[in-house]
Parts: C-alpha cells; sequence; structure tokens
C-alpha cells in the first residue's frame, strides 16, 4: 500500500485546511485509516481514525472541531480542520492497516499563526 498526503500549508488560528490522503496497491485490503501527527520535539499522536465498517475516534485534542472521512470511490482519505489553533502545527502523517502491518504517508506540514 502506498500513500500519498497532501493539503498542508500556513493559515492563521481560526482558520481551516483539509488535508488528503490517495491510497493505492493492495486498497481492499485495508482495515483502518488514520491521520497522527508530530510536532517537534513531542511524540506522534493519534488526531483520527476510522475502520473499514466506518467507526470513527478522535483525538481529544481535536474533537469538535477536526472531521475524517474518506471517499472510497477515490481512494482518498480526508482531514478537514476547522478552528485552527497554534497548537495544532506539526507534520501530518496518513496511516493505513493491512493485514496488523501499517503503512505511512510522507507527511503534510501544518502550520498555524497565532
Amino acid at each position: 500500500v502506498q500513500l500519498q498526503a497532501s493539503g498542508g500549508g500556513v493559515v492563521q488560528a481560526g482558520g481551516s485546511l483539509r488535508l488528503s490522503c490517495v491510497a493505492s496497491g493492495d486498497i481492499d485490503s485495508i482495515s483502518g485509516q488514520s491521520w497522527f501527527r508530530q510536532a517537534p520535539g513531542k511524540p506522534r499522536e493519534l488526531v483520527a481514525g476510522i475502520t473499514s465498517r466506518d467507526i470513527i475516534n478522535y483525538g481529544d485534542s481535536v474533537k469538535g472541531r477536526f472531521t475524517i472521512s474518506r471517499d472510497n470511490a477515490k481512494n482518498t482519505l480526508y482531514l478537514q480542520m476547522n478552528s485552527l489553533e497554534p497548537e495544532d502545527t506539526a507534520v501530518y502523517y496518513c496511516h493505513a492497516a493491512v493485514r496488523s502491518v501499517g503503512y505511512w504517508g510522507q507527511g503534510t506540514q501544518v502550520t498555524v499563526s497565532s
């Protein structure tokens, strides 16, 4: 499975961005997809995840502001990020789970200015 993330950028606090992650390869074997992020000096953390049965969960810090979704026809995972805060600044990674093996995209930088 290959993952290609895009959509990062620089935005002012309170603004919005939408990240995309296009999957290719053994797509039918994907059991779950997620977005993680990693800020400088901090561990990578789960932002949001969605299973093949559309069970969704969010990290506590983004609940009510971020929305994960996917378009199966386009093999694309999305992360709509609203009410962005400087604390959301990080490199965002998409992740896919296939038969207990995890695959990572290359990461896309999100910078929120105050």
